[in-house]
């Protein structure tokens, strides 16, 4: 069924039931995200999406759209909201960007450019990480994990749908784990899915690395915004 809803002012016909933030890219409004994936099942742990819905602050992700629905992105508040959210991603955990091998392929770097993220507001935590390096062809950097558990919930053994990653403990203590004897049984072509579905450098192939010489790189060739964009209206 066909409704009308208002984003920042614009009136958007769609159908009832439609996510948000599929809505919103459909019709040219960006919404940044980092958990969220078309076409997926909704995860709603990054809460980067978040907007005003009828003066509400939810995750665009999470909302169903319905009629008369009024959204507001692009309002100070929320966007200081969004831009706040990303600093404390990059403040939880140990992001050194130029030395990491997913610099210019990272969503969140690259998140951190599009808000006009500088140095983020709150103090650095330094947490101590160990990264995992037993399996054969996957290394788990630990010092970047954001836990948006899209390899938890998205990647899993072909033969037995069984969780090949998964997180351990809650709050500071988390971390993401690896079945070592599922992660061993991978084929190449899920290897390189699992690294590409990481919005961040967490899960590295081994003997890849920096496969992309600069210049070349996934967000020096078109930005985050226009990415997303391009890939909601498919």
């Amino acid at each position: 069924m066909s409704i009308r809803i208002t984003i920042d002012g614009n009136e958007i016909i769609t159908q009832d039931g439609a996510t948000l933030v599929d809505v919103a890219a459909e019709n040219g409004i960006y919404i940044p995200t980092l958990c969220h994936l078309k076409g997926k099942p909704c995860l709603g742990t990054c809460r980067i999406c978040s907007v005003r819905v009828n003066g509400n602050v939810m995750a665009a992700c999470t909302v169903p759209v319905s009629d008369g629905l009024e959204v507001e992105v692009d309002e100070p508040e929320v966007s200081d909201m969004r831009k706040a959210l990303v600093e404390f991603l990059f403040v939880e955990g140990n992001h050194n960007c130029p030395s990491c091998e997913k610099s210019g392929r990272c969503d969140l770097q690259a998140l951190g450019c599009e808000l006009g993220m500088m140095v983020s507001r709150f103090p650095y935590r330094f947490p101590v990480r160990i990264r995992d390096h037993a399996a054969k062809r996957i290394w788990l950097e630990r010092d970047r994990c954001i836990f948006c558990q899209r390899c938890v919930q998205f990647i899993r053994d072909r033969e037995t749908s069984r969780k090949i990653f998964s997180i351990k403990d809650r709050g500071t203590h988390a971390s993401i784990e690896i079945d070592i004897e599922l992660a061993d049984k991978m084929p190449p072509e899920q290897i390189r899915e699992a690294a590409e579905l990481c919005p961040v450098g967490c899960i590295i192939e081994k003997g890849v690395g920096y496969n992309d010489p600069i210049g070349r790189r996934k967000y020096e060739i078109k930005s985050i915004r226009e990415r997303a964009l391009e890939r909601k209206r498919k």
